[in-house]
C-alpha cells in the first residue's frame, strides 16, 4: 500500500511539474506575443511621426517658394477656398473675352482701335487680382479698425462728386477723375456699408432686433443712399439698401422692421406714380412696362437688348457675330453685356453662366455659415448678397423685367470700379475661408496628438505590466 501511495505521489508531482512547465511556456509565449505587438505599435507610431515630419518639411519647402509680397503675413493661416478662386478666375477671364467682343465696334468708333477697351479691362483685371490676393492674406479681423476711415473717405468722395469735382457722363455725375483713372464712389459705398453693418452687429447682443441698434445703420445707409440718388444713381442706391437689408436679415432682423421697410419702398413708388407721373424717376421706373411704346426714347436700350437676346436663340450666332453691338445697342460692353452674350452664345450658355454665379453665391454662403465668428459670417454674407443682388438686377434689366438701371454684371461688364470692389470683397471671403481651414487643421492636429499620446501611454502600460510580471515570477 505504501509503495502504491508513493507511486501516486510521484505521478502527482510529475503532473504538477508538467502543468507548471506548460503554464510557464504559455506565459512566455504570451509575453513574446505582447512584446511583438508592442514593438509593432512602436514602429507604427515612429512611422507616423516620420511621415508627419516629412509632410511638414515638404509643406515648408512649398511655402518657401510662395512669393514674399510686402505686408503679407501667412504664418498660422490655412489654405484659401479653391472653389471661390476657380470660379472668380473663370468669370474674370470670360469677362475679358466678352468685353473685347462686345466693345469691338464701339472701341473702333471712339478710340480708333478695336483694342482700346480690351487693354483697359486687362489692366483692371491685373490690378484687381493683386488686390484680391492681398486681401486674401490679411486677417479679416483687422478690417474693424478701418471701418471709421473707410466711412469718412466714402462720404467725402460722395460729397466731392456733388460739390463740383465730379465728372459728368450722359447727364449723370458719378465719377471722380484722377488722371487716367476714374473712381466711382458709389461702388466703394457698397463695401463700406457691408463693413459698417458687420462691425455694428458683430456682437451677438440682439441689437438687430432693437430700434436703438438699427438707428446708426439706417442713418449711415440713408446718408449714402441720399448722396448717391442726388447724382442721380437710383440703381446703386437700391442695391446698397438691398445689401444692408440682407445682412440685417442674416443677423436676425425682427419681421416688424422688415415689413416697415417694404411698406416704405412701395409707398415711395406709389407716391412717384401718383404725384410725379411725368418726372425723370417716373419715366425711368415705369418705362419697362412697355419699352416698345417709346422705342426711340427711354425704351431704346431695352428694345435693342431684347432684339439681341431674341435673335440669339438657343445656341447663338457665334462668338464675334453679334449684330446689335455694331452701334445699335449703346455701350454694349457695360450694363447690357449679357444681351451680347445671349446673342452670340445663345440662351443655353446664358443659363450656364447663371449657374456659375449661383455656385459662387452658394459657396460664399457656405463660408459664411462656417465662419469662425459672427463678424466673418456677416461679412461673407454681405458679399454673397451683393453678388446675388447685382446679378438678379442686371438680368432683370436686360430682359425688361424691371426698370433700366445702371447695375453692372459682376466680373463680366466693362469697368474697373466694379471689378476692383468685387475682387477685393472675394479676397476678404477667401481670408475667412483661410481662418476656417486653419481651425480645422488645428482640430485635426490636436486630435492626432491625443491619439499619439494614448498610443504611447498604452505602450508604456503594457511594457510596465510585462516588467512587473517578470519581476514577480
Amino acid at each position: 500500500m505504501r509503495s502504491k501511495d508513493k507511486n501516486r505521489d510521484k505521478s502527482g508531482v510529475k503532473r504538477s511539474r508538467k502543468a507548471e512547465r506548460k503554464a510557464a511556456a504559455k506565459a512566455e509565449k504570451a509575453e513574446r506575443k505582447a512584446a511583438l505587438k508592442a514593438k509593432k505599435a512602436e514602429r507604427r507610431a515612429n512611422a507616423r511621426s516620420e511621415r508627419r515630419a516629412k509632410g511638414s518639411a515638404a509643406l515648408d519647402s512649398v511655402r518657401s517658394y510662395r512669393p514674399k509680397l510686402p505686408f503679407l503675413h501667412t504664418e498660422g493661416q490655412g489654405d484659401a477656398d479653391f472653389t471661390i478662386l476657380a470660379l472668380v478666375t473663370m468669370l474674370v477671364m470670360f469677362g475679358i473675352a466678352m468685353v473685347f467682343s462686345a466693345s469691338y465696334y464701339s472701341s473702333l468708333n471712339s478710340t480708333g482701335s478695336p483694342y482700346g477697351y480690351l487693354k483697359k479691362q486687362l489692366f483692371f483685371a491685373l490690378t484687381g487680382t493683386i488686390l484680391m490676393v492681398y486681401c486674401s492674406y490679411i486677417d479679416y479681423h483687422k478690417l474693424i479698425k478701418f471701418n471709421l476711415p473707410l466711412m469718412l473717405l466714402t462720404v467725402a468722395m460722395l460729397v466731392a462728386v456733388l460739390a463740383g469735382m465730379g465728372t459728368t457722363v450722359n447727364g449723370a455725375t458719378r465719377w471722380l477723375r484722377f488722371g487716367p483713372i476714374s473712381i466711382m464712389p458709389g461702388e466703394f459705398a457698397k463695401l463700406s456699408a457691408i463693413l459698417f453693418t458687420a462691425v455694428a452687429l458683430r456682437k451677438n447682443d440682439g441689437m438687430e432686433r432693437k430700434a436703438k441698434g438699427l438707428i446708426p445703420i439706417v442713418l449711415y445707409t440713408g446718408l449714402l443712399g441720399a448722396l448717391i440718388i442726388k447724382q442721380p444713381n437710383l440703381s446703386t442706391a437700391l442695391t446698397l439698401g438691398g445689401i444692408v437689408f440682407a445682412i440685417l436679415w442674416m443677423a436676425g432682423l425682427h419681421w416688424g422692421f422688415a415689413a416697415f421697410g417694404f411698406a416704405g419702398l412701395f409707398g415711395g413708388l406709389i407716391g412717384i406714380a401718383k404725384f410725379a407721373p411725368g418726372s425723370y424717376w417716373a419715366r425711368r421706373i415705369f418705362s419697362f412696362l412697355d419699352p416698345f411704346k417709346d422705342a426711340k426714347g427711354d425704351g431704346f436700350q431695352v428694345v435693342q437688348s431684347l432684339l439681341a437676346l431674341g435673335s440669339g436663340g438657343l445656341f447663338g450666332k457665334g462668338i464675334g457675330k453679334s449684330v446689335q453691338k455694331t452701334l445699335y445697342l449703346p455701350e454694349p460692353q457695360n450694363d447690357f453685356i449679357l444681351a451680347i452674350i445671349g446673342e452670340e452664345m445663345g440662351f443655353i450658355f446664358v443659363v450656364i453662366l447663371l449657374i456659375v454665379f449661383v455656385a459662387l453665391v452658394w459657396r460664399t454662403l457656405v463660408i459664411a455659415l462656417n465662419a469662425p465668428d459672427r463678424f466673418g459670417m456677416l461679412m461673407a454674407g454681405g458679399v454673397a448678397a451683393m453678388l446675388g443682388l447685382q446679378v438678379v438686377l442686371n438680368v432683370a434689366v436686360v430682359t425688361s423685367s424691371m426698370p433700366p438701371t445702371g447695375v453692372a454684371l459682376p466680373f463680366i461688364s466693362y469697368g474697373g470700379n466694379s471689378l476692383w470692389i468685387f475682387m477685393m470683397s472675394f479676397g476678404i471671403v477667401m481670408n475667412i475661408s483661410r481662418q476656417i481651414d486653419k481651425n480645422k487643421k488645428d482640430a485635426v492636429q490636436q486630435e492626432s496628438e491625443e491619439i499619439e499620446k494614448n498610443e504611447y501611454r498604452d505602450f508604456y502600460e503594457k511594457n510596465h505590466n510585462l516588467t512587473m510580471n517578470r519581476s514577480g515570477r
